[in-house]
């Protein structure tokens, strides 16, 4: 076994591990990556990037369909597959080419193939051991399947709809949360008929309820149907279709059935119990610095407990890296991750909602909104949807909940405020210009502090 040394191994060539690689090799360490697949991991590849290319491009459907409302003549005709995949791809691969680029321009040694720890320093691929004075396992996560359900042609996760031939006239989604309404937004759009099936008493369950209700109205106008609070019974497949029976006896049929549920940490078969990492349900325990019980051993990302989201795999990598090389820096709080789900109506959020922060502080907070039908920009835009502020006892903004289309480019406003905890009296005296949809979370601050503008 032929053996090298470096500073620092990385497990993993995802947002998380990259990240950590780049920012270790600015701060002028020696960097090794092993990667199973190829830099970019899931995000760039299997996840975020292609598939809010097809949303764009489902997006520009929906624009096509509804030009008349806005005097514009114009006809849909249809998909072609083959060029929307290639816009997908063109993406992808553009992306792609200029992340391994930056690797290289950094040094950074990528080695392909699947990495296995054999000690608190070692890592093993292919034959060949690599030894580190500290080791970061970023090995991202996987579609989760429930027990009992087989993949197949007609059974798919996110990663096969990605590349399906053509689009299905009739899809049934498994799951109800980000991954779920996203596609069942896309293939709305794309002209499918859809149906969400989901456990839980609402869509998006993990946003705060009010959103959860805009959103679901928002389907039903787009004749995407929810049945919520409901579980799959059984699930026949066959090569023409897929048959599911819920629960409640209901039949469901449909060319494919997409199994959203979630998302595993891929920790499995990688040594990490072997040399005394502790996991739980297949995460890793870690301190807040994201040390693993293992002194030189630190996880990151997706198999940390928490938003399984590429910005947070991205600062973690940057922390770890910064603390490896002692510059103390701030942990990253999951609470102020900012979370965006892109189907339509987008939504943004950030910090608390609202029943988080009764069962934190009880009457003590309050909370305000302002419906975008009094917003200019999202009247050109034809836009519904709201933005709801959360102010706890001190004042301080601890969530903003946001719905309607281009949402999520308000976030990072938004989550300055949470995180810095701004008084919601401060910044509701910030300037937002006129007419963008920004207004919109000005407008709720100024009704946060008993000041509405263009509301009441």
């Amino acid at each position: 076994m032929s053996t090298f040394s470096t500073d620092l191994v990385v497990l993993g060539g995802g947002p998380a591990g990259y990240s950590t690689a780049i920012r270790a090799a600015q701060l002028g360490r020696t960097v090794t990556v092993i990667e199973e697949d190829l830099v970019g991991g899931t995000c760039l590849h299997r996840g975020c990037i292609p598939t809010k290319g097809l949303l764009h491009a489902a997006e520009v459907v929906d624009s096509t369909r509804e030009a008349a409302r806005f005097g514009v003549n114009s006809t849909f005709d249809g998909i072609d597959n083959t060029k929307l995949h290639a816009f997908k791809d063109g993406i992808v691969g553009r992306l792609h080419k200029g992340l391994e680029e930056l690797v290289a321009h950094w040094g950074i040694t990528v080695i392909h193939g699947r990495g296995r720890l054999t000690g608190p320093t070692t890592a093993v691929v292919d034959g060949v051991e690599i030894t580190g004075s500290t080791v970061v396992v970023a090995t991202g996560s996987a579609p989760r399947v429930p027990t009992g359900l087989t993949l197949g042609d007609r059974i798919i996760t996110s990663d096969q709809a990605l590349t399906l031939p053509m689009v299905p006239t009739t899809a049934i989604v498994l799951g109800g949360g980000v991954i779920g309404v996203e596609f069942a937004s896309l293939w709305a759009s794309l002209g499918s008929k859809v149906t969400v099936i989901e456990a839980l008493p609402r869509l998006v369950a993990g946003e705060d309820s009010a959103v959860s209700a805009q959103l679901e109205r928002a389907f039903r106008r787009r004749r995407i149907i929810a049945k919520t609070g409901v579980s799959i019974a059984s699930v026949d497949a066959d090569g023409t279709g897929v048959v599911v029976i819920d629960d409640a006896g209901t039949h469901h049929v449909a060319d494919v059935l997409l199994v959203a549920t979630g998302r595993a940490p891929r920790t499995a078969d990688l040594g990490l119990e072997d040399v005394g990492i502790l996991l739980d349900d297949g995460f890793v325990l870690t301190d807040a610095r994201l040390r693993t019980a293992v002194p030189t051993i630190y996880a990151i990302g997706d198999i940390v407990r928490g938003p399984q989201l590429a910005h947070r795999g991205f600062q973690h990598g940057v922390f770890v890296a910064e603390e490896i090389a002692g510059h103390a820096p701030q942990p990253v709080e999951d609470a102020n991750v900012p979370r965006i789900t892109y189907c339509r109506p987008e939504i943004a959020s950030v910090g608390l909602t609202e029943a988080a922060a009764r069962e934190q502080f009880g009457d003590e907070i309050t909370t305000a909104s302002h419906d975008l039908v009094g917003n200019s920009r999202s009247q050109i835009l034809k836009s519904a949807g709201s933005v709801k502020i959360i102010v706890g006892p001190k004042g301080d903004v601890l969530g903003v909940h946001m719905i309607g289309e281009r949402v999520s480019e308000l976030i990072g406003e938004a989550q300055i405020l949470c995180s810095l905890g701004v008084a919601a009296a401060d910044a509701a005296r910030y300037i937002h210009a006129h007419p963008t949809q920004s207004e919109a979370l000005g407008e709720a601050l100024l009704a946060a502090v008993g000041k509405p503008l263009h509301g009441h």
